[in-house]
């Protein structure tokens, strides 16, 4: 089943495309309509994800049918009431936003690429994205516990065998992570850096200057340490409590939030919304912080090669993975195509029951630790069987399950809520 999650980026591109174009309707479906450039757009950007000519034929009618579809689910999401509640919306909103930043390197970036303020775009955002999450959230209510039974799932191995063909090589691993702590000698340096920043802005420093000198915050240093402005729930709590605190013109004192030290400015205040900026030392762990996470890993895999307990009692001991300690560490079973980098290079060199020495691994912008890994099982390359393969099998079985059923309630949504291409 297509349970459909709209890329938020080609929302805000339509926008800006759109501009550009001498439009018409495409369809109509309920009360919404689908313009061309919208049409033309996620053709567009399909053709690209999927490195073909735009130009394919039906490539453009199945673009638009999935539209349809879209429209349809949302217009039955209003006659049953579907909520969303604001925070919802927020929240998705801040993940997309935060996306955009990690793609393109920085809020400035972002909005030199959609030509519009994060705020403009977070209101650009609200509409679309609140009818996305009701069209998911009904969804979710009407085929979210479908599967298949076991002799679904029998009967679908037996007409899609031929298909599914071989099954690539599979590995079931665990690790055991932790992550490098800052330690209080380190965070007294640059709590130290940054007072003497305030010392300097409380004796007539000019701010913008400073930050743009001394900010480690590459959203906003170049631009004088300037976040725009922005209502509650965008900050770290610490900084936002802080923040609201202040006068015009007005400077905080030194803030600790998850990020590092801030100094903050306010610059102005309309109603729930404020203008600020501010520089920011970040907190560094340094090498003894990394060389203490390493020496503990290799401590713990000593102790379980010389047996005095097993992996899984140490991993829900000490590993900082709360998803998988509580498993023993384990993280599942993955095709090899699945794998970080990273880890695949590790698995590569481990034989089965084989522990990795410590690694470093990096899950996000400036967020890492080191971790070591259990290879717990290698299943070579295969040719698909209930035996060996039924939880892969079920998923499939499941999903196609989901997709014969959306696919009879679409047909049911086209009878009774208008619609009609206009093209």
């Amino acid at each position: 089943m297509k349970l459909k999650l709209i890329l938020l980026f080609i929302i805000i591109g339509l926008n800006v495309y759109a501009q550009n174009v001498v439009d018409q309707i495409a369809a109509v479906v309920d009360n919404e309509i689908i313009l061309k450039s919208e049409l033309d757009y996620q053709v567009r950007m399909e053709a690209a994800q999927k490195k073909e000519d735009p130009n394919t034929p039906g490539l453009e009618r199945q673009i638009l049918n999935q539209m349809i579809e879209e429209k349809l689910a949302y217009a039955q999401a209003l006659l049953d009431s579907i909520t969303v509640t604001d925070d919802e919306v927020k929240s998705r909103i801040d993940y997309q936003i935060q996306y955009f930043e990690q793609q393109y390197g920085s809020k400035e970036k972002v909005e030199q690429i959609y030509g519009m303020s994060i705020e403009k775009i977070r209101r650009t955002l609200e509409g679309p994205v609140r009818k996305q999450i009701m069209v998911q959230k009904l969804e979710e209510k009407k085929f979210g516990d479908v599967s298949a039974s076991r002799l679904e799932v029998e009967q679908f191995f037996k007409k899609f065998k031929d298909s599914i063909g071989v099954i690539p090589e599979k590995v079931q691993i665990a690790h055991i992570f932790i992550i490098p702590k800052v330690t209080e000698k380190a965070k007294e340096k640059y709590k130290a850096k940054a007072e003497a920043i305030l010392d300097s802005l409380r004796h007539g420093a000019d701010f913008a200057e400073m930050a743009k000198k001394y900010s480690e915050d590459p959203g906003s240093a170049a631009e004088g340490g300037d976040l725009g402005w922005v209502g509650k729930g965008v900050f770290y709590p610490e900084f936002e409590a802080a923040a609201f605190a202040l006068k015009p013109g007005q400077i905080s004192d030194v803030i600790e939030s998850p990020v590092g030290f801030h100094i903050i400015q306010m610059i102005e205040r309309r109603g729930d919304k404020i203008h600020v900026r501010h520089i920011l030392i970040k907190i560094k762990k340094g090498d003894q912080a990394d060389l203490s996470a390493i020496e503990e890993l290799s401590s713990i895999r000593d102790s379980i090669v010389k047996g005095y307990n097993t992996f899984a009692y140490y991993a829900k001991k000490y590993s900082e993975d709360k998803n998988s300690s509580i498993f023993g560490g384990d993280l599942g079973t993955f095709y090899l195509n699945q794998l970080d980098q990273s880890i695949l290079d590790i698995v590569s060199n481990l034989k089965v029951g084989e522990i990795s020495y410590p690694k470093r691994y990096d899950f996000g912008k400036d967020s890492y630790g080191y971790h070591i890994v259990l290879l717990e099982k290698r299943i070579p390359q295969h040719q698909a069987s209930l035996e060996t393969d039924y939880p892969e099998l079920q998923k499939l079985a499941d999903q196609y399950k989901k997709q014969k059923e959306y696919e009879a309630w679409i047909n049911e949504l086209k009878k009774k809520i208008y619609w009609k291409i206009m093209l």
